[in-house]
């Protein structure tokens, strides 16, 4: 199963790529978190062969445009509806992982009518503290680019799965191996995370399933006050996971999306 890659612009002029694996209706939608990209999830994509499935490069990430003017999560927002229109004229399954689960959110509250359901890995309303976005940036500076070699940055990066993602995604350049992303560009769209909005998460009418890794980044009262302020949802936890458990617990995240977005 082949993807094609499409894009649509946005009215500030940023370009956003996307991926299309063709299948069936109603179509998967899925966001990947931050200083992440698309490419993470095609091996999500072709766990679900048989449905339309769309992998947006959120702005900032991956092929779309890796330095936007404009990092309010409006703009997330704005630029993922663009794409389910251009692909959809029916709702879809959205899925989002980490800040991207909280642009899924935003978009399902705001546009109820393109979400039929809707799923969040490693997410909540919003939080966070100027301390943790500043090391988080200090900490994709510190990356001595351009690595030399896909091998070097692997190892340099370190064996876990999350950075063993970021080293295959890492761009080719005449000079060497550069990541699809800004320090600079990441902390701005973290720090617009950092805004609580339980208004828009209480908001949100869909069906939907909040999955949690059990050593993922939030707390059990995080996690159980999330989900109570929900309207209408169910949770799944992951046994022996980390934030990203969709690249280190893939089998337990694929049966629980699979079960829920295949439910009439």
């Amino acid at each position: 199963m082949e993807a094609v890659i499409r894009t649509v612009s946005a009215n500030d002029g940023v370009h956003i790529s996307y991926s299309v694996f063709d299948g069936t209706n109603p179509a998967v939608v899925i966001l990947h978190g931050l200083a992440g990209s698309s490419r993470e999830f095609v091996p999500t994509a072709r766990a679900l062969w048989g449905r339309k499935i769309v992998l947006i490069d959120q702005r900032g990430h991956g092929l779309s445009t890796q330095l936007p003017a404009d990092t309010s999560r409006e703009a997330f927002v704005d630029d993922v509806v663009r794409v389910i229109k251009a692909e959809q004229s029916d709702a879809v399954d959205l899925v989002g992982q980490s800040m991207g689960a909280h642009t899924a959110m935003l978009v399902a509250s705001a546009h109820p009518d393109l979400v039929r359901r809707l799923v969040l890995l490693e997410a909540n309303e919003g939080g966070g503290f100027p301390e943790d976005h500043a090391a988080l940036g200090d900490f994709f500076r510190s990356w001595e680019v351009p690595f030399t070699t896909r091998e070097s940055a692997s190892s340099a990066l370190g064996v876990g799965p999350l950075a063993q993602a970021w080293a295959a995604d890492l761009q080719e350049r005449q000079d060497g191996f550069y990541p699809r992303f800004d320090p600079d560009v990441m902390v701005a769209a973290i720090s617009a995370v950092a805004v609580p909005r339980w208004k828009e998460w209480q908001a949100v009418a869909a069906p939907t399933l909040v999955v949690y890794a059990d050593q993922g980044m939030f707390t059990e009262e995080q996690k159980s006050t999330f989900v109570s302020r929900g309207a209408n949802v169910l949770r799944v936890d992951l046994a022996d996971a980390l934030h990203d458990a969709h690249l280190d617990a893939f089998d337990q995240w694929i049966v629980a999306l699979r079960d829920f977005i295949n439910a009439h």
